[in-house]
């Protein structure tokens, strides 16, 4: 049998168990956040069809196709996962789980970690059972992340763990994070960080939420207080964390430069045309909003190729490592530019901020919080920087 029917009749029957398992609900956009099924010890599915479908997924693999079989996976060619993604776009179904163990730790793990840590967390994520944090930035450590000062001293078989870390991206919900701190105070500031995973509910750590512009927020300050972590959680090499912290943010930028790409939402023009209304012609009525969406939408068709080939050539190595920076600065700015586009398509009815038909101000407050997308993960100035040094080889200032 041929590589292209073997790909064939993969797609076919990728197709027919997707068609007989995603429940109707799932294969219906997403129109507000209880529509976004995060896992973990606490979770409350919004509805059945949404706990079935992550069963069924992560039953098949599915939720990490391409993870091995023995971490949670369905141990898929890139080939093959690739396909899945396809079909699941095709079909219209919704992703069964987002998770940063799966975008983020999940990745660095599978080139980091021991076996037995890839056997302890990774089967977990890939079922949605633990839901993970990310403990990077510090009130004094954000762009220049390598001067973090979160400390944790060495008692032997264990360390002590005392700092405090900010923007954490729902700590007050996840079980678990993934941290980076700071093991030998008096090395250069790279080669003293190590990185470390404990349960949010030890000892000493504690949360409090951030209010952005928009009146509500994922993010968190959170705090260590003489907080115990088992060396066994230690990732890497004692003072090796940076480069695991560095691997980790490639993975980082990739998960938000896909904010730039619709996935089964509906398309801009079609939202416009129902707030707005047609032409006799049946279009957009404004000529001018019109005009500017369809520019959007082909730079958000030529930015979903670009994330596909970016994809194809990292399963083959062929990839620019920093090329991740340019995804994440191209997704953030297209995905404020939708938002700014909403807005104006939907006129003074858009500001509301607190009614039901509103849905609680959603259009407004999600516009506020796409402000904090080129600031996340790296600033765009940093991106733009690091594009111009590592990619097009610039000469520095």
């Amino acid at each position: 049998m041929s590589d292209t029917t073997t790909i064939a009749d993969f797609r076919e029957q990728t197709r027919a168990w997707l068609e007989q398992n995603c429940p109707p609900e799932m294969r219906t956009p997403m129109t507000s956040e209880e529509d976004v099924c995060w896992g973990g010890r606490n979770c409350k599915f919004a509805s059945e069809a949404q706990q079935v479908w992550l069963q069924r997924m992560a039953a098949k693999g599915w939720t990490v196709p391409a993870w091995p079989l023995e971490y949670g996976g369905a141990g898929l060619t890139p080939e093959q996962a690739k396909v899945l993604a396809q079909e699941m776009r095709s079909l219209g179904c919704r992703s069964p789980l987002n998770s940063f163990g799966i975008w983020m730790l999940g990745p660095a793990l599978l080139k980091f970690g021991t076996e037995a840590q890839k056997r302890e967390h990774m089967p977990k994520i890939a079922r949605g059972e633990i839901r993970w944090c990310q403990g990077y930035s510090e009130p004094n450590a954000g762009s220049d992340l390598a001067s973090l000062q979160a400390k944790a001293q060495d008692q032997g078989d264990h360390f002590i763990v005392n700092g405090q870390k900010i923007w954490t991206s729902y700590a007050d919900k996840a079980d678990w994070i993934f941290c980076l701190v700071r093991t030998d105070p008096a090395a250069k500031k790279h080669t003293g960080i190590s990185f470390v995973l404990f349960d949010m509910a030890s000892k000493g750590v504690s949360t409090k939420p951030i209010q952005l512009i928009s009146g509500k927020s994922p993010f968190c300050e959170t705090f260590f207080d003489n907080v115990r972590v088992e060396k066994s959680n230690l990732v890497g090499t004692a003072g090796g964390g940076w480069d695991v912290a560095k691997y980790l943010l490639t993975h980082e930028r990739e998960m938000i430069s896909s904010i730039g790409d619709r996935s089964v939402s509906r398309p801009l023009g079609q939202v416009a045309a129902s707030l707005m209304g047609v032409d006799a012609q049946g279009r957009l009525a404004d000529s001018l909003l019109r005009a500017q969406i369809a520019e959007f939408e082909v730079d958000e068709a030529a930015f979903r190729l670009m994330l596909e080939r970016f994809g194809d050539m990292a399963k083959t190595r062929q990839a620019h490592p920093a090329f991740s920076s340019a995804l994440k600065y191209y997704g953030a700015e297209l995905n404020k530019r939708r938002h700014e586009l909403m807005m104006a398509a939907g006129g003074t009815d858009a500001l509301e901020w607190e009614s039901e038909r509103s849905q609680q101000g959603a259009v407004a407050r999600t516009w506020l919080r796409t402000k904090g997308n080129s600031i996340e993960g790296g600033t765009s100035e940093v991106q733009l920087n690091v594009i111009s040094k590592r990619i097009l080889e610039l000469p520095g200032a």
